[in-house]
């Protein structure tokens, strides 16, 4: 039973993460070749786009995936410090491969994975880790 529960909350995340994903990819698109405020900058339209994914993440997969019951707050609070951390990483780590000839896209296909697979095992056991202890 647990193992079907941990396979659905894979499933779920993955889903949600790839609408997170779609978003991410979309609007980074349209800051970097549509609207290029910043003139094409990776990370200011890596940070603008990637904040827009994780408030979308956050709010769905906190209410279907984790179904979590606990302190939003506190939740919310745990995430931010997980992009407190990958954030700067990611983008500094972006900049740095864009400046020096990688396509941005492949770039931040790549942010997005470790992205995905490192916020899912955060997510699940630190942010909602007594959702996920038996009752």
């Amino acid at each position: 039973m647990e193992q079907n529960s941990s396979f659905k909350q894979v499933l779920k995340f993955t889903l949600f993460s790839i609408s997170a994903g779609i978003i991410q990819i979309a609007s980074f698109a349209i800051l970097n070749e549509l609207i290029p405020i910043f003139n094409g900058d990776y990370g200011i339209n890596y940070i603008i786009s990637l904040l827009l994914s994780i408030i979308w993440n956050f709010t769905f997969n906190r209410k279907f995936t984790f179904k979590a019951t606990n302190d939003v707050k506190k939740a919310m609070l745990l995430v931010l410090l997980f992009y407190i951390v990958f954030t700067p990483i990611s983008a500094i780590m972006g900049n740095y491969f864009e400046k020096n000839g990688a396509n941005e896209y492949i770039v931040l296909a790549l942010a997005m994975i470790t992205n995905f697979v490192l916020e899912f095992l955060y997510t699940k056991f630190v942010v909602y880790r007594d959702e996920n202890e038996p009752k």
